[in-house]
C-alpha cells in the first residue's frame, strides 16, 4: 500500500527541541505547504539512521556524524543527504555524578563502565579513549540505548555519553529529588575533541532526487515553526505541550530552557562544520580519502543569519551576561563559559521564566 505522506523518524522519542517538527504539524503548516507528514518514534536510535539510509524512511532527525557515515558504517545499502540544521551544537559529554569514581581527570575513567547509545557511539568511545592513551580493555562500555540518566542511577553504568541539555537536566532534577545539590552532576566535555556536531534533518538520497518540491516544502513548514518559536518562545513551548501531551511536565520544560539557546534560527548547513565532522570520520578510517561532506542548503529559499564572527568567542558571549548571577556554580569552576550560562538557567530559569534571549556575535 502506498502512501503520498513523507515519513519523517526523530532522532529520540519526542523531546523538547523537536518542537518545531511538532509546531509545523499542530499549526498547519505542512498543509499549508501542501505536504502529510508522519512523525514516527524510534524504540532504538541506531535505527533512524539505518532506516534512513536504506530507503525505508523518507526523512529524520539525526546527529551530524551520523550523516557521512551511513553509507559506509550503519546502512550500507544506500545513503543520505543532510537538508538542513534542526539544532546548533550542544554541549556533549561524559556525564557523571559526583562520588562515582569518575573525576575531571579522563583517566578515571579507567575501569569504569560507559554508557553509549547506538552502534556508532562505541566506536567514538573507542576513538575518545584512544586520544587519551587507553585501550578498550581499561573500561567497559555499555550500550544503553535512551536511557543513559537512569543507568547511571541504578548504578549499571559509571558514565554515560550525554547532552547538557537532557541528561544533565534529567540527573539534576534527580539530584534534587535526593536532597543532593545539582552541581554533584558532571560532565567531562568531548565533543571539541570529537567534533560530534548538532542534530540535523537528513533525508534519503533517492527521495530527495525523486520528490524534491516535497522536501522543500517540508523545510519550509519547519521554518515557519522555527521563526514561531524565536519570537514567541513561551506560546510556543505551551501550544507543543497542547499538542504533545506527554511534553507537559517540569523536567520538559527544563529540557526546552536549555535547549533553547541551540535551535537553529536559519536551519542552514555551515560547511566549516562539515568540514570538521568529515576529517573526524576519517579520523574513524569509516570514510576514504575521497570523500566529500554530503549536505546541502539548496531547499533553503531563506535569507540565513550572518555567520558568527568566531565560535569560541560567541561562547564566550554567552557567558558573559550571566557571569555574576550564580553564586552555586563561581567561574573558576568551568572550562567552558558556556556551560556556567547553561547553569544559571538551570538555577534562575530561562526563556519561560522571562530571561532574555542570548544574542550571537556576527561577523
Amino acid at each position: 500500500m502506498s502512501t503520498d505522506k513523507i515519513s519523517f523518524l526523530l532522532n529520540w522519542h519526542a523531546t523538547p527541541y523537536h518542537l518545531p517538527i511538532f509546531l509545523a504539524q499542530s499549526k498547519g503548516y505542512f498543509a499549508e505547504q501542501g505536504v502529510k507528514v508522519a512523525i514516527l518514534e524510534p524504540n532504538d536510535p541506531s535505527d533512524v539512521t539505518e532506516m534512513i539510509g536504506s530507503g525505508k524512511v523518507d526523512m529524520g532527525a539525526k546527529a551530524m556524524v551520523h550523516t557521512p557515515a551511513i553509507g559506509s558504517f550503519e546502512a550500507p545499502t544506500d545513503t543520505s543527504s543532510d537538508a538542513k540544521a534542526l539544532m546548533d551544537e550542544p554541549i556533549t559529554g561524559v556525564v557523571y555524578l559526583e562520588g562515582s569514581g569518575v573525576t575531571s581527570d579522563f583517566q578515571s575513567l579507567r575501569g569504569k563502565r560507559i554508557g553509549y547509545v547506538g552502534e556508532f557511539g562505541k566506536v567514538q568511545i573507542d576513538e575518545l579513549t584512544k586520544h587519551y592513551g587507553m585501550l578498550p580493555v581499561d573500561y567497559t562500555a555499555v550500550r544503553v540505548g535512551m536511557n543513559v540518566s537512569g543507568c547511571i542511577i541504578n548504578g549499571t553504568i559509571d558514565a554515560g555519553i550525554g547532552l547538557e541539555n537532557v541528561q544533565c537536566v534529567e540527573l539534576e532534577e534527580w539530584c534534587k529529588e535526593q536532597g543532593r545539590p545539582i552541581s554533584d552532576v558532571k560532565m567531562l566535555r568531548i565533543d571539541e575533541l570529537a567534533e560530534l556536531g548538532c542534530c540535523f534533518y537528513i533525508a534519503n538520497e533517492d527521495f530527495l532526487a525523486r520528490e524534491p518540491e516535497k522536501v522543500a516544502s517540508f523545510m519550509k513548514a519547519v521554518k515557519k515553526a522555527a521563526d514561531f518559536l524565536q519570537a514567541s518562545p513561551v506560546e510556543a513551548w505551551k501550544e507543543f505541550c497542547a499538542f504533545k501531551k506527554t511534553m507537559n511536565t517540569p523536567l520538559n520544560a527544563k529540557i526546552f530552557e536549555r535547549s533553547f539557546i541551540y535551535m537553529s534560527k536559519d536551519l542552514r548547513n555551515v560547511d566549516r562544520d562539515w568540514q570538521k565532522v568529515v576529517g573526524y570520520c576519517k579520523r574513524l578510517e569509516i570514510l576514504d580519502g575521497e570523500f566529500k561532506p554530503n549536505y546541502t542548503n539548496e531547499f533553503l529559499s531563506w535569507t540565513f543569519e550572518p555567520e558568527l564572527q568566531d565560535p569560541v568567542q560567541n561562547q564566550v558571549l554567552v557567558v558573559r551576561p550571566f557571569m555574576f548571577h550564580s553564586t552555586q556554580f563561581p567561574l573558576t569552576e568551568f572550562h567552558d563559559p558556556q556551560a556556567l550560562a547553561q547553569k544559571d538557567v538551570s538555577v534562575h530559569g530561562g526563556i519561560l521564566a522571562g530571561k532574555p534571549a542570548f544574542v550571537a556575535l556576527t561577523a
